[in-house]
């Protein structure tokens, strides 16, 4: 994995914030919130960071025990059609990526870096190969319930940690039906069944020592202002049939999520979605492409996952322009603002949504409610 570099003053910052060791620290809180302005990094002026900054969720930047912190995380993939509502278990989890399948629906990859409390995960569905991809930016555990054709070359190459229900003896021991569904959208797993699956497949579960994290964070006390950014009260990615959007809370400071005309919540416990940080990533496509170079005929989709693109970051109100760049499937996707600045993120959970570029035309950023309806009421 590429390391992340920033200049001195931000290495002093972050240091002398976080954890740098394997024993934990206590702090003093900072009842000031400071406003984190992002400048340019002089290529001559750089220092790598740690292996890790011990101590942090590298989902969410936040402080965490470090037995937990030092973990893999868990990616899952839960099924998004109205069969598959509610999903058990998805308001745990600290990244949510929401992708294009066939048929113009979506499918969700949840990822979790304490999966020890999850009473009910599910409903478990199949891999489509970019989702997999995602995954492997995270360097984490990839748990599915079978897998498109187009995806079976990368499960047996041995480069994932792939934790497959097709598979007999993990579907045993890691997977259980709820009879209250109707196949295929009865897959579930809990902490217990997830820990048993790891266990039988061998994974390491303890990060690379070389896995950096995905994600720049703000330090404890700081918050990342889009100043310059454009008014967003409501954002709407532009999925056709699930038609999610996020609606922001100036209250706690975060975007709730909806979709099929309703609150998006978690069937545990009936708490709607919510998230500190929005990423749309516009992304090229093609149709499937299989080992001989057959394009598939059924409406599989080849997400690139390497390449570059544009895109939206919005956090706190606000929504600025990024470009993203991921040079190779061995290293995280980073993404900056107009000026080149590898982007920061305000600490807290992050939804991600892969937009079609042909589809980028839907993409809204309303400035109020009101706004938006009056959008919705036109189309």
């Amino acid at each position: 994995m590429k390391r992340l570099t920033v200049t001195c003053l931000m290495i002093c910052t972050c240091l002398g914030l976080m954890f740098t060791g394997c024993k934990n620290s206590e702090t003093e809180e900072n009842t000031e919130t400071e406003i984190v302005e992002m400048t340019k990094v002089p290529e001559t002026e750089t220092e790598e960071l740690p292996k890790r900054l011990e101590g942090r969720n590298l989902l969410t930047g936040e402080p965490m025990e470090e037995e937990k912190a030092c973990m893999r995380p868990l990616a899952v993939m839960l099924g998004n059609t109205v069969d598959a509502l509610p999903q058990h278990g998805i308001g745990q989890a600290d990244v949510l990526y929401e992708v294009p399948v066939e048929g113009g629906l979506t499918r969700l990859m949840a990822i979790f870096q304490d999966y020890s409390n999850l009473k009910a995960l599910g409903s478990i569905r199949s891999c489509r190969h970019y989702f997999a991809y995602y995954a492997m930016e995270f360097d984490a555990i990839y748990m599915h319930y079978g897998q498109a054709p187009y995806a079976e070359p990368l499960l047996e190459s041995g480069k994932i940690s792939d934790l497959n229900g097709l598979d007999a003896k993990v579907d045993s021991i890691a997977f259980y039906r709820d009879s209250s569904r109707k196949q295929p959208h009865n897959a579930f797993s809990t902490s217990e069944g997830i820990a048993k699956g790891i266990e039988y497949k061998d994974f390491e579960t303890k990060y690379q020592d070389t896995f950096t994290g995905h994600y720049l964070f703000a330090a404890d006390g700081e918050t990342v202002d889009l100043k310059n950014g454009e008014d967003a009260k409501v954002a709407c990615p532009g999925f056709p049939i699930s038609k999610p959007w996020f609606v922001y809370n100036e209250e706690d400071g975060l975007y709730y999520r909806y979709q099929y005309k309703d609150k998006h919540v978690d069937g545990d416990d009936s708490e709607q979605l919510a998230f500190k940080n929005l990423i749309f990533q516009y992304s090229n496509y093609g149709a499937a492409v299989d080992a001989n170079g057959n394009k598939d005929t059924n409406g599989y989709l080849d997400v690139k996952t390497i390449g570059e693109g544009n895109g939206k970051y919005i956090t706190n109100g606000k929504a600025i322009d990024i470009t993203w760049k991921k040079a190779d499937e061995d290293s995280p996707a980073r993404y900056y603002d107009a000026d080149g600045n590898e982007i920061m993120l305000n600490q807290g959970k992050t939804s991600v949504s892969i937009v079609l570029n042909d589809t980028v035309k839907r993409v809204g950023i309303y400035a109020s409610e009101a706004e938006y309806e009056e959008a919705k009421a036109a189309n």
